[in-house]
């Protein structure tokens, strides 16, 4: 099958991160068993998702790791114009959840083996699939443990995220983090004798908020990023029944977007330690049963490859292009180079800007690019 019919395979199958990803990863692994290339399986603690790893060439030197995930978001909500499981070609896209997000370079990817094989290879490819990156970047780890036991070590990773085809070299890092603020309930005319939990919910948001001001006033810049510095955001703020309850909790979600020269959990600590030594001694100071607790909900490092790398000047050579690029997006790039230790970029068809979104498609002359970029990375592998 070439790329455009195994795109549209890949995106029949219902995998938003909250459903198994095991029929996709199935099929790929039977496309890939009929073409005499073995599997592994990496599932999760349920069984009900999985990874999928497979090395193409010969096993004794480094290989370069092709990476994408299999999940994508869920089309709740969304207005599409064709059932977004079901790919449909118009105006020279290719229309699907997940077409650009990033099936389309797994597809472009799959389709090229036979080509690998018949190379034949002096260095290796290495297929990685992985499963909730949309939910952060969760099931890759997995994978990555068992990878960091490998004797060799591959020489680079390409995790394919739409790009346009551009070589990224960095992205930012994140932290996702749920604030609950226990106070006490009361009737409003008592309200000084109670501790409102909206009140301090309000007070550490706007701490947070004056800190994403400060870091765009005076932080590090890199003019790469479309956003130059980190940011600090509040997303969430829940609390309260009715106006003349004082209210007894409220919840509070909120990120930080880091640099990767920036060190994200200074700024997280910096919001604790905010919460821990102003907030809640005025609080427990009334109800000492008060207080503020912190979930971490997702988080993923950033990435920050040298443009100096060797693997990344052959990468640009072979895309064609001698810019390169950084985004504010996540990507699972930067847990491989942290966990594995290997240069790391992204580079895959489409625009980031299709994500997410209604009616998500890929443009056709994109895959087709991408066809030709692993080709040419084939080629430069050749023994």
């Amino acid at each position: 099958m070439d790329t455009k019919a195994l795109l549209s395979r890949l995106i029949a199958f219902d995998t938003v991160s909250r459903n198994s990803n095991l029929e996709l990863i199935d099929f790929v692994a039977d496309y890939l068993d009929g073409l005499g290339i073995a599997t592994q399986r990496v599932f999760d603690e349920t069984g009900a998702k999985a990874n999928l790893v497979a090395t193409i060439g010969p096993a004794d030197v480094g290989g370069i790791i092709l990476s994408g995930h299999t999940d994508v978001v869920p089309v709740d909500g969304q207005e599409w114009t064709s059932d977004p499981f079901q790919a449909v070609i118009r105006d020279d896209r290719l229309c699907g959840r997940g077409s650009a997000d990033m099936k389309g370079f797994i597809a472009s990817v799959c389709a090229r083996v036979p080509a690998m094989l018949a190379a034949p290879l002096a260095r290796p490819f290495v297929i990685a699939l992985s499963y909730d990156e949309e939910v952060g970047c969760l099931g890759v780890r997995r994978l990555l443990a068992q990878m960091a036991q490998w004797p060799v070590k591959p020489i680079g990773c390409v995790v394919g995220e739409p790009t346009e085809m551009q070589v990224v070299i960095g992205h930012k890092a994140k932290r996702s983090l749920r604030v609950t603020i226990d106070g006490t309930a009361a009737h409003s005319s008592l309200a000084p004798q109670a501790v409102n939990a909206v009140e301090y919910g309000a007070r550490l948001t706007v701490y947070i908020q004056d800190m994403g001001r400060r870091l765009a006033r005076e932080g590090r810049r890199d003019p790469l990023y479309d956003v130059e510095h980190t940011t600090a955001h509040v997303g969430v703020l829940r609390g309260g029944q009715a106006l003349n309850i004082v209210p007894e909790r409220c919840v509070l979600d909120f990120e930080l977007r880091a640099l990767p020269e920036d060190d994200v959990d200074t700024f997280v600590d910096s919001i604790k330690a905010h919460a821990a030594q102003v907030l809640e001694p005025e609080m427990q100071a009334i109800a000492p049963q008060t207080g503020i607790t912190f979930e971490l909900l997702s988080g993923f490092p950033g990435l920050s490859t040298a443009p100096t790398d060797g693997f990344v000047g052959r990468l640009k050579r072979l895309v064609g292009r001698a810019d390169h690029g950084k985004v504010a997006f996540g990507t699972e790039a930067g847990l491989f180079t942290q966990t594995i230790g290997v240069p790391a970029v992204v580079c895959g068809p489409g625009s980031i800007a299709q994500a997410h979104r209604a009616d998500e498609y890929v443009e056709l002359a994109q895959l087709e690019r991408c066809d030709a970029f692993i080709d040419d990375l084939i080629d430069s592998c050749r023994a």
